[in-house]
C-alpha cells in the first residue's frame, strides 16, 4: 500500500489531482540527467557546479540541485524545477559554501516532472550523512523497492534514486564506501553516480559503463567528476580519465583512490550519446562526438546518394551530421531552419502535447532559402516522429521542391531500459510500428534513408562490443525482468543478449 505524498492517504485517494501525481511518483523510477562533483577546499565549489551543470543542461531541463559539505555548517543544499539559471540565484549560491560539492540536471520519464524527485536525494546511514546524484535506470529498481517497503521504515520516494538511498542508509557497513561496494552487488541496470558525504565525494560507473562519466583535474591538485568532458573545459579542469566500467573513486583530502568494485564484463556505453545526447564537443572513449557526427553524415551520403540541391540540418543536433552529408555529396550546405535558442530540446519535453507544441515554437523555414529547392534534410534520429512530420510540413509551406530525409542512425525499433525516455511503450516508437516505406509516406518526405548499423559503427571507429545497440537491434548487454519488459514494450517482448542465440546483427 503506497501513502499519497499529496494527501498522505493510501491508494483510491478521492482528489483527481492528488491522484494523477502519486500515480506519476509510483510510474518513475529512473530517467538520464547529468551529474557534476568538484572536491576544492578553498574554493567557490557552488558557483563551480553551477557553471558545471551549466554545460550538461543538455542532459535535463526539468529540475537542477546541488549540495555543498562544509566542515562547520555540514550538508546543505538547494534544488528546484527548472533550468539552472532560474533554480539558483547569486544569493543562494553565495549561501552555499564549503569544500566539496556535487550536482544534478534532470529530465525524466512522462508525468513525473515534480520538485520530490528532483535530485540530489539525501539519507544517513551508520557512517553519517550523504548525498546521491543519479543519471542511468535500474532495471531491478521495483523488486527492490518493494523489498525495502516490505522490510521498514517507509521510503520517501520510489525513484530509482530513492532505492539506492535507501538501501545504502540501511546498511550495516562501517563506512560509506563498504555500503556501496554492498549496494554494487545489489542493483542492476545502469548508473553513474556521484555522492558527496562530509570531506569526501565518491564517483561510480556501473559494470557496462552505459551512462559516461569522466574525471578531471582542477587547479592541479582539486578534483572534477562530470558526466561529459564539455563541463570540464567550461570549468577550466583538465581532463585525466574516463571512470572505467564497475570502478568507485573517492576523492578526498588525500587526493584520489581508485578502486574495481565489479569487474567489466563488456563495455556497452550508450551509442546514442555519439548520435544525439551527449554534447558534440565532448570525447566518450577519447572519440570526439563532433567529428563522429560528421562521418556519420559522410558515409550515409555515400550509403544514401539523391541529387538535390541544398542539404540543410534539423538543428542543432542535426548540424554536423548535415555538414558531413554535403562535404561528401558536394552538395550546398545551408540553414533552412531559424531555431529559436530559447525553445529547449522537444524529445526531452516530459509531455507529448509540449513535444508537439514545441516544434512551431522551436524552429521557423527560412523561405528564401528553400522556395523553389529540392532539399536534403539531415537529422540525428527519428523517435516517435511527432516533430519529424511537422517540420516537414513546415519546409513544404515554405515552398521546397523536394524533401528526401536522411537520418544518421539504424530506425529505433526497441525500448530504452537504461535511461533514455524512448521506454514509454513500443507502440510510441514510429519505427515498431511502420516499415521505412510507411513511415515516409507517413512523415510526408519524397524519400527516406536511415545510416545502417555497419556505417554508424565505423563512424565511431570503435567495435560494437563496446556500445550498447539495444534501440536499434533488440540485443540487450543488460538483462532486463519479464515483467519489465512486458510492460514497456507493449509491441513484443525484448530479448537480452543472453537471451539471443543469434549473433547481433552486423
Amino acid at each position: 500500500m503506497y501513502d499519497h505524498p499529496v494527501c498522505g492517504q493510501a491508494d483510491g485517494c478521492p482528489n483527481v489531482t492528488c491522484d494523477v501525481q502519486c500515480a506519476a511518483r509510483r510510474t518513475d523510477w529512473g530517467d538520464a540527467c547529468g551529474v557534476f562533483g568538484v572536491f576544492a577546499p578553498g574554493q567557490d565549489v557552488a558557483r563551480i557546479t553551477y557553471f558545471g551543470l551549466y554545460a550538461l543542461q543538455h542532459r535535463g531541463q526539468e529540475s537542477a540541485g546541488i549540495a555543498v559539505w562544509h566542515p562547520r555548517e555540514e550538508m546543505q543544499h538547494h534544488k528546484g524545477m527548472g533550468l539552472c539559471f532560474q533554480v539558483f540565484t547569486e544569493q543562494i549560491l553565495r549561501s552555499l559554501q564549503g569544500d566539496c560539492a556535487i550536482g544534478h540536471v534532470r529530465y525524466s520519464t512522462t508525468g513525473s516532472s515534480h520538485i520530490y524527485n528532483a535530485q540530489p536525494m539525501f539519507g544517513e546511514g551508520k557512517f553519517g550523512p550523504f548525498a546521491v546524484a543519479h543519471n542511468g535506470n535500474l532495471v531491478n529498481a521495483h523488486q527492490l523497492h518493494e523489498q525495502l517497503e516490505m522490510q521498514g521504515p517507509e521510503m520517501a520516494g520510489i525513484s530509482d534514486t530513492a532505492v539506492m538511498v535507501a538501501l545504502l542508509s540501511r546498511s550495516s557497513a562501517d563506512t560509506l564506501e563498504e555500503a556501496i561496494i554492498e549496494m554494487m552487488g545489489i542493483i542492476k541496470g545502469a548508473y553513474s553516480l556521484v555522492l558527496l558525504a562530509p570531506e569526501k565525494i565518491i564517483a561510480v560507473r556501473d559494470a557496462h559503463g552505459v551512462r559516461p562519466l569522466c574525471i578531471g583535474r582542477l587547479n592541479g591538485d582539486h578534483w572534477v567528476i562530470a558526466s561529459e568532458t564539455c563541463a570540464l573545459h567550461t570549468i577550466g579542469a583538465d581532463f585525466i580519465r574516463e571512470v572505467e566500467p564497475g570502478e568507485m573513486i573517492v576523492i578526498d583530502k588525500d587526493g584520489l583512490s581508485a578502486t574495481e568494485v565489479l569487474k567489466p564484463t563488456r563495455k556497452a556505453c550508450c551509442i546514442f550519446e555519439f548520435i544525439y545526447f551527449a554534447r558534440p564537443d565532448s570525447h566518450i572513449y577519447g572519440r570526439s562526438v563532433y567529428m563522429s557526427r560528421q562521418r556519420m553524415g559522410h558515409l550515409l551520403a555515400q550509403q544514401a546518394p539523391v541529387e538535390a540541391d541544398l542539404v540543410i540540418p534539423v538543428p542543432e543536433s542535426g548540424i554536423p551530421h548535415a555538414m558531413g552529408y554535403a562535404e561528401v555529396a558536394k552538395i550546398p550546405y545551408g540553414e533552412g531552419f531559424i531555431k529559436n535558442r530559447y525553445i529547449h530540446r522537444t524529445f526531452i519535453a516530459p509531455d507529448q502535447r509540449l513535444r508537439e507544441l514545441g516544434v512551431k515554437m522551436k524552429l521557423a523555414p527560412l523561405k528564401e532559402a528553400v522556395r523553389g529547392k529540392r532539399l536534403i534534410v539531415v537529422d540525428d534520429s527519428i523517435v516517435r516522429g511527432t516533430t519529424t512530420g511537422p517540420e516537414i510540413a513546415l519546409l513544404r509551406e515554405a515552398g521546397a521542391r523536394e524533401i528526401h530525409l536522411r537520418i544518421n542512425c539504424p530506425p529505433i525499433k526497441w525500448g530504452c531500459f537504461y535511461g533514455v525516455d524512448t521506454s514509454a511503450g513500443r507502440s510510441e516508437l514510429i519505427a515498431a510500428r511502420m516499415s521505412v516505406e510507411e513511415i515516409r509516406q507517413h512523415l510526408g518526405a519524397d524519400s527516406l534513408e536511415y545510416l545502417n548499423m555497419k556505417n554508424l559503427i565505423a563512424a565511431v571507429g570503435l567495435p560494437k562490443s563496446n556500445f550498447c545497440t539495444a534501440c536499434f537491434d533488440n540485443q540487450y548487454p543488460i538483462p532486463v525482468p519479464k515483467e519489465l519488459k512486458v510492460a514497456k514494450a507493449d509491441v513484443a517482448p525484448a530479448k537480452s543478449a543472453e537471451e539471443e542465440k543469434q549473433p547481433a546483427p552486423s
